[in-house]
């Protein structure tokens, strides 16, 4: 099934995690790929492992800072520039940031956490949406968070970011289905992304893999997630089979955000 067949798709963060993941789905379907990433290195290395299974996949690569909003508007531009249109996007680049108790953490860390999670989003909307506006059609999937559905804990700059990322969802769903424009946010829970795994180390140290187990004891499926298990729900919000989906927020998180 060839759902993305001649259509573009905008990945941000597309060098690892989720980004990574769905790039690797849509371009199974079809798709032409803009990646989006600091980390170059990461963006080759998802290339490649893009090539070997759709050999003449087209890919764009560009290095950009999502919270720099010049540079946000150059990606979309260089994206349009190549492909000509963007015809979904997801809007996925993010940090964890640092553990702390929210008296104890500190102003800088929750300005850089906010500055990449929620207006890095706010900057890849503003600028895509102007695009998909003027086509009469597209799709946006924004990476919250279970995070930004509920509290986690030790996370204030995460979770006060990813509530936000919901709430631009919400609000620009309904700014933008006129224009056929669908606009819906995933909210992950324990995903084992590189992300992920950073963050088991803050809490276990060097027993990160035992800290895992306790972290995933509770889930009522009693395991982490797998990127490609997002990135399979990704493709499907993106594609035209959820067109009628808007200002949603879609849990993918073995129903631990459900469980009292």
């Amino acid at each position: 099934m060839e759902r993305f067949q001649d259509k573009v798709i905008l990945i941000t963060g597309g060098g690892s995690g989720l980004g990574k993941a769905t790039a690797l789905q849509v371009a199974k379907e079809g798709a032409i790929l803009s990646l989006v990433d600091l980390n170059e290195q990461g963006l080759e290395e998802t290339k490649k492992e893009i090539l070997e299974i759709v050999p003449n996949a087209k890919i764009a690569l560009i290095k950009a800072n999502v919270a720099n909003e010049e540079e946000v508007k150059a990606y979309v531009q260089e994206t349009i520039n190549q492909f000509g249109k963007i015809d979904g996007f997801f809007n996925n680049a993010g940090i964890e940031g640092k553990q702390n108790l929210t008296e104890d953490f500190g102003s800088d860390e929750f300005e850089k956490v906010v500055d990449i999670n929620l207006n890095g989003v706010f900057y890849g909307m503003k600028h895509v949406l102007k695009v998909m506006k003027e086509q009469g059609s597209g799709s946006i999937v924004n990476t919250a968070s279970v995070g930004g559905i509920r509290g986690v804990g030790n996370q204030s700059g995460y979770a006060a970011s990813k509530h936000g990322v919901v709430g631009l969802t919400r609000n620009s769903g309904i700014e933008y289905g006129q224009y056929g424009v669908s606009i819906k946010a995933i909210a992950p829970g324990a995903i084992l992304t590189p992300m992920v795994e950073g963050s088991l180390k803050q809490m276990g140290g060097e027993n990160w893999e035992e800290a895992g187990k306790e972290f995933v004891s509770v889930n009522p499926m009693k395991r982490f997630g797998k990127p490609e298990e997002v990135g399979y729900l990704v493709a499907f919000l993106l594609s035209d089979h959820a067109g009628f989906i808007n200002a949603a927020v879609v849990p993918i998180d073995g129903g631990q955000s459900y469980k009292y």
